[in-house]
């Protein structure tokens, strides 16, 4: 079979690229990007990022999983906030989105260590906040709108007492379920998974209380807001640019452009808008898109860049860099975990 495929690829070789459109002319990119030279900023500041990951292996009578997430904190000397954990779950069609919300809990609250105990000038988050923002519900599961008034009703307060203590990082979810719904435990992991979007909903409202310190940045995007084909705005930029610059600068207000009622806190989200542009922070390198959520204005933009170019290497954020490079859960890490818990289970792949 794999013979068969690697004939296929070779008649192939070189016709399956990236279909990036013909514009009108280079000037249709050019009136969206400014090439500016980024100067790095002389100003003294402290600095966080953080970045999550998880894994999982298969056995035939449940799934064992590994999550991590880390935030880094510059400020003069390097230092780490982290969490972690391992366990099983049996088998759930939607447990990659249990996993996913796991570890986006790690991330925010490894975050809201960075702000309210090290107190840092900026934190720099890998992904999309306003993505997030997007899809607020649990989509593995459905719950009927009784029983998520009442999750949230028994919990809320609870959710809320728990991150005032920046130190406890562990998930508050599964805990709570045990507390109030016990007696539903054949509802164990849809209640779960639900609390799960609320705690991360908690979390975030009182990250984004300081909307001038949180830069989100992303390496890809699908968004096409400034050119409106079906490439993504950051892979035109990426080909017809070459040097440092900034775009054409999106606004966008969440009861504008989010056509959904949110969980909790309904009101605050809701009035969130956000500053989204793209970036290259050196010459031939890749463009970065930029997510402020809060309305800046054009210095306060550049003065953004001009921080990023500080803390920068080959045009990339090198805390960002280190912390994926530090939480990335590889299929060996998972075979290692594995041998040091000591998990006896076949997989089923073991004939093979």
């Amino acid at each position: 079979m794999l013979n068969s495929l690697y004939i296929k690829a070779a008649s192939k070789r070189g016709s399956i690229k990236e279909a990036i459109p013909e514009l009108e002319g280079d000037s249709v990119v050019f009136n969206n990007w400014d090439d500016k030279t980024i100067i790095s900023s002389d100003d003294e500041f402290s600095i966080g990022a953080g970045d999550g990951s998880f894994n999982k292996k298969k056995f035939l009578g449940f799934n064992f999983y590994a999550v991590s997430a880390e935030s880094l904190i510059f400020d003069g000397q390097l230092k780490r906030v982290e969490q972690s954990d391992i366990d099983k779950f049996p088998y759930l069609s939607y447990l990659d989105e249990f996993l996913s919300n796991y570890m986006s809990i790690f991330e925010l609250k490894c975050c809201l260590s960075s702000l309210e105990e090290y107190n840092v000038d900026y934190y720099l988050v890998d992904g999309s906040i306003y993505g997030d923002l997007q899809n607020p519900f649990p989509k593995g599961v459905e719950t009927s709108a009784k029983d998520k008034k009442n999750l949230i009703s028994a919990t809320l307060n609870d959710f809320e007492d728990m991150v005032k203590n920046a130190g406890d990082k562990s998930i508050s979810s599964p805990k709570l379920f045990d507390r109030y719904f016990r007696i539903y435990e054949e509802q164990k992991y849809p209640y779960t998974l639900y609390l799960t979007t609320i705690e991360k909903l908690v979390v975030l409202k009182e990250i984004l209380k300081n909307p001038k310190k949180m830069i989100a940045i992303s390496k890809s995007s699908s968004n096409n807001d400034i050119f409106h084909t079906n490439v993504p705005d950051i892979a035109i930029f990426d080909k017809y640019t070459s040097k440092q610059g900034i775009s054409k600068i999106i606004r966008k207000k969440v009861s504008v452009d989010i056509n959904t009622t949110f969980p909790v806190y309904d009101e605050f989200f809701k009035e969130l808008k956000f500053t989204i542009f793209y970036l290259r922070l050196a010459d031939y390198k890749n463009v970065l898109k930029v997510e402020l959520p809060y309305d800046a204005s054009m210095m306060e933009i550049e003065e953004i860049a001009s921080k990023l170019k500080k803390f920068s290497i080959n045009g990339y954020p090198y805390l960002l860099k280190k912390a994926h490079n530090d939480v990335v859960i590889s299929d060996n890490n998972i075979r290692e975990l594995i041998n040091i818990a000591k998990v006896r289970e076949k997989s089923g792949r073991e004939m093979l």
